[in-house]
């Protein structure tokens, strides 16, 4: 798969289907990018289960952290990458012994290797993007503050719970 660009229906699709992500790299810091990452995604009701060893058996956004993706009660569905690309390989190998079907690498994290890895082992293969970005372009969310999604649609926006919240199938049945 040519990992430069993804199709929106490749995007959409996983976006969709998984339920439980755990994200590897998670901070407690509210500054960090891998927080607001997991706020947003609990917001839209995935089950998000962060992974940082030096903050085991803490809580980051209500959530209890984990030190190793083995520790993450099964199953996961996508395994969230915030971590430098050269510790992409183990993690892909650790995402493909606990049974993923996603690995996506955050922005600024690229392996090429790791990814033929995941591909190989049958798991669908993100790179170089953020979950909580796509999301937010392909709901229609990011327009709200004045970012061209690249999306025109004359269809009505799906809407979930709460003030303003758009949704990406049905993901939180």
């Amino acid at each position: 798969m040519n990992h430069d660009t993804y199709d929106d229906a490749y995007i959409r699709q996983i976006l969709s289907n998984v339920k439980r992500i755990a994200i590897v790299g998670a901070s407690a810091n509210e500054v960090r990018p891998s927080f607001f990452v997991t706020r947003y995604l609990i917001a839209k009701s995935y089950e998000v289960f962060p992974v940082n060893p030096g903050i085991a058996g803490k809580e980051i956004a209500g959530r209890m952290t984990y030190a190793t993706l083995a520790d993450v009660p099964p199953p996961v569905d996508m395994v969230d990458v915030f971590r430098a690309s050269e510790n992409a390989p183990q993690i892909v190998a650790d995402a493909i012994r606990i049974g993923a079907k996603v690995v996506w690498m955050q922005l600024g994290v690229r392996n090429d290797e790791a990814a033929a890895a995941a591909e190989a082992a049958g798991l669908k293969v993100v790179m170089n993007r953020c979950p909580k970005i796509e999301y937010g372009r392909l709901c229609g969310e990011i327009g709200w503050s004045g970012v061209n999604s690249g999306l025109l649609s004359s269809k009505r926006a799906k809407t979930g719970a709460g003030f303003q919240s758009l949704r990406i199938g049905d993901h939180n049945k």
